[in-house]
């Protein structure tokens, strides 16, 4: 399916995005949307023709548990709600612990690389298979952008995505500024990957921006994307011609004058790459024959693909858990990763959860003010997520009572109802509310 030029739909810009000329499609995150009904803007850009593809970010398909049903269902319905003509998610993994490791379930709130590996490849790809049969329209999976690195990978990038398509028959949703994240952070030659993996199998690309920090890319979608990014987009380009490109931002969100000259840098970089009329496709460089050689035979496509054993998500679910725990939970750091770089990626998650929560949950630093962010990532340095950032502004909030805090007693009064208000069985009735609000006026406030 050709979808043209597209741009990530969010709430703070739904005007703007609405407004947009030549928009053939926008893609929301999956997660953000209610099953049963569509925001107006969504609804309005549907009655117009705009396709609307939605973005997963929590089935964890590269863990080692398999993906749960809940999950699954929530996102197929969200595909169905939307008329959607595929669904994406993300070759990563984003919690681990629990029943395979006998240990407390960890959530990272983040997008974390899997190993590549023979085993941790199995396990995906039944994953992959799982969630597959559980959706009502085609997958496609993304690549994701990385800090760290895992010690004695099997696989490159693309071999890993090349095996993981033969495998399943999965789409590949490829990320040009991932690409070059990785490239910046380990080293990776995106050239080098977009020459091993199967650029027929793409289903379309992101473009993103970042920013480079003391030798680091980060992958924020909060700053312009850069000339690099756009560099490995013609290089894609020169290639193949992907059926869809979108421009992500999910933060500090830019006039829409600066999205539109985003939109015609993308649209200029296409049209300059694209290999003349006639001309051969590019010879793809050969895989090492050292590293394929050492793979067990991948199944046919078509043929019934064999179970993952039970070792190979134990020893998957080990491995996860161990460097999890070490970003969020302080635990040392697993043997062969650079400690200085998972210190690194510890405090971008942590970082990550204060701004998250402060977004889901704004009443907090409303109430802590200069505070806020100090007191967070205090409490985040020893305390990892055990569920979603909600649930997590709420343990913030009962840490900081349970302290003592806040230091002044109107704030403390209003983060203690605050919390109640939340953490009850049910919220406060209209009295109670009235009740409160009066107090606090008579207090001073």
């Amino acid at each position: 399916m050709e979808l043209g030029i597209g741009i990530g739909w969010r709430p703070e810009i739904a005007h703007e995005v609405e407004a947009l000329a030549g928009i053939d499609w926008v893609e929301a995150v999956a997660e953000n949307l209610c099953a049963d009904h569509l925001p107006d803007s969504l609804a309005r850009l549907r009655e117009r023709g705009v396709t609307v593809v939605p973005h997963g970010v929590a089935l964890g398909l590269g863990g080692a548990d398999r993906p749960d049903p809940g999950r699954l269902a929530a996102l197929a319905a969200r595909a169905e709600l939307l008329g959607a003509p595929l669904v994406t998610e993300h070759i990563a993994f984003v919690r681990a612990g629990g029943p395979l490791t006998a240990s407390p379930g960890l959530e990272a709130g983040h997008l974390l690389p899997v190993p590549r590996t023979w085993d941790a490849l199995d396990v995906l790809c039944e994953n992959v298979r799982i969630a597959q049969d559980s959706l009502p329209v085609p997958l496609a999976l993304e690549n994701i952008a990385a800090l760290i690195t895992w010690p004695d990978e099997e696989l490159t990038e693309g071999q890993f995505l090349a095996e993981l398509v033969e495998r399943t028959g999965v789409r590949l949703l490829i990320d040009v500024a991932n690409l070059h994240t990785n490239h910046v952070n380990l080293g990776q030659d995106p050239a080098k990957a977009l020459d091993e993996l199967p650029v027929e199998a793409i289903a379309y690309v992101h473009v993103a921006g970042g920013v480079e920090q003391n030798g680091v890319w980060h992958d924020t979608h909060a700053h312009p994307v850069t000339a690099p990014v756009l560099e490995v987009l013609a290089e894609l380009r020169s290639r193949v011609d992907p059926p869809g490109v979108l421009l992500e931002r999910d933060d500090a969100f830019p006039p829409a004058r600066e999205l539109a000259g985003e939109l015609d840098a993308i649209r200029t970089t296409l049209r300059r790459a694209a290999p003349p009329a006639g001309s051969p496709a590019p010879a793809m460089s050969p895989a090492p024959q050292t590293t394929v050689a050492a793979a067990p035979a991948a199944p046919s496509p078509v043929a019934p693909a064999p179970s993952v054993s039970d070792a190979a998500r134990d020893r998957t679910a080990v491995a996860q858990t161990a460097l999890l725990s070490a970003l969020v939970a302080g635990t040392p750091a697993p043997a062969g990763f650079d400690p200085a770089r998972l210190r690194v990626q510890s405090r971008s998650l942590a970082a990550k959860r204060a701004d998250v929560v402060a977004k889901v949950a704004p009443e907090l630093p409303e109430i802590l003010g200069d505070g806020y962010r100090a007191a967070f990532l205090a409490y985040a340095g020893g305390r990892p997520m055990s569920g979603g950032y909600r649930r997590d502004a709420l343990d913030f909030a009962e840490h900081v009572l349970i302290a003592g805090g806040p230091a002044d007693p109107v704030a403390r009064r209003e983060l203690t109802y605050w919390w109640q208000d939340r953490a009850g069985s049910r919220p406060p009735g209209r009295a109670t509310r009235l009740i409160r609000a009066a107090r606090a006026v008579l207090v001073g406030r």
